[in-house]
């Protein structure tokens, strides 16, 4: 069987996850589920050899020491972007390194999956139509009418999956119950399968400068050992975009896998909340603390012991000298503070 190339994607600062999550130490090398770091998770995910061959990971100059820390040794060609151009140039610059006819399997590296058999079953029905020349991206089981997500609608049946009728944009509330309802709708998790010739092919065809700035960048790239450095300044001149607004929104080959397999992309306190393992009450403890006839509650203290009596669906954040307190339906607004966006 032809292996699949991971695309892990490393980027963003995950303010919405403030204090915790920081520029420096952004959320996809945090241990924010389980034991390992959510990137170390999304590796593993990848490591099957009989499935998947050695991952391309891009990410940028910041972040680079948190990658090779957490390879742990293992093999993987690094991308360093020269600057932040969003999901289009970043996925362009691995693809234009394979060959065209290999399957890239996109994976952001800052989601958690629970069920990973389900999420191999669903890599392997995209790489077979990706091989068609499908652009295909993962539709991921709605289990709530969630105003945080795009949304996928499902059009004519393809083998191992759907060929899409639209893209939606992130509803709000009753749009997405009505999405819920119709049952035609997935979530678009950000996961994606192409062949690597039909990827850039397609960008070449919807951004003719996208696709030429980044050969451009790779012709004068620098080697050193396993990371490539693209030359700064043709991608500097990119106009950044994400692979939704730059091709799947655009193509006439988008198709999706439907798959249930636990996933969030951990988006806020309130989705880290809902991924990590709960009492009877629904509350979360990590770090010392004590709840008293609370429900639904989210603690995390690296330090200090928090006791909090009588709240109802709350996060309380304690890392170093920084304290949130805020409700589940506030979450989406951390990242607005002022210490999340100096942090």
């Amino acid at each position: 069987m032809t292996l699949i190339h991971p695309v892990i994607l490393c980027g963003g600062s995950g303010t919405r996850l403030w204090p915790v999550s920081r520029k420096s130490l952004p959320k996809p090398f945090l241990p924010l589920v389980g034991e390992q770091t959510l990137f170390e998770a999304t590796l593993a995910r990848c490591a099957d050899p009989a499935l998947f061959a050695p991952p391309i990971v891009v990410t940028g100059a910041a972040h680079l020491p948190h990658v090779e820390a957490q390879l742990h040794g293992a093999p993987a060609r690094i991308v360093v972007e020269p600057a932040a151009k969003n999901t289009a140039p970043a996925i362009a610059l691995a693809a234009a390194m394979l060959p065209k006819d290999a399957v890239m399997l996109v994976c952001p590296s800052d989601h958690h999956i629970a069920d990973v058999p389900a999420f191999h079953a669903a890599a392997l029905a995209a790489a077979a139509l990706a091989r068609e020349g499908r652009m295909v991206a993962f539709g991921i089981t709605p289990t709530q009418p969630e105003t945080g997500y795009g949304y996928i609608r499902r059009g004519a049946p393809l083998a191992g999956g759907f060929a899409v009728a639209q893209f939606v944009e992130k509803p709000d509330l009753a749009r997405a119950q009505q999405f819920l309802a119709a049952g035609d709708y997935s979530w678009n998790g950000g996961i994606f399968a192409f062949a690597a010739g039909a990827f850039m092919a397609e960008l070449a065809a919807h951004r003719p400068d996208m696709a030429a700035a980044v050969r451009q960048a790779l012709a004068g790239a620098r080697s050193q050992g396993a990371q490539v450095y693209p030359k700064a300044e043709p991608f500097a001149a990119i106009a950044g975009e994400s692979v939704d607004y730059a091709v799947m929104e655009n193509t006439a080959q988008a198709a999706m896998v439907p798959v249930a397999m636990g996933w969030s992309d951990i988006g806020n306190w309130q989705a880290l909340h809902e991924a990590r393992a709960q009492d009877a009450a629904g509350n979360a403890v990590r770090g010392r603390a004590e709840l008293v006839d609370c429900r639904n509650v989210l603690v995390d203290s690296d330090g200090p012991r928090v006791s909090v009596i009588g709240l109802e669906g709350v996060a309380v954040v304690v890392n170093g000298d920084e304290v949130l307190v805020t409700t589940m339906q506030g979450a989406q607004a951390v990242g607005k503070l002022t210490g999340a966006a100096q942090q």
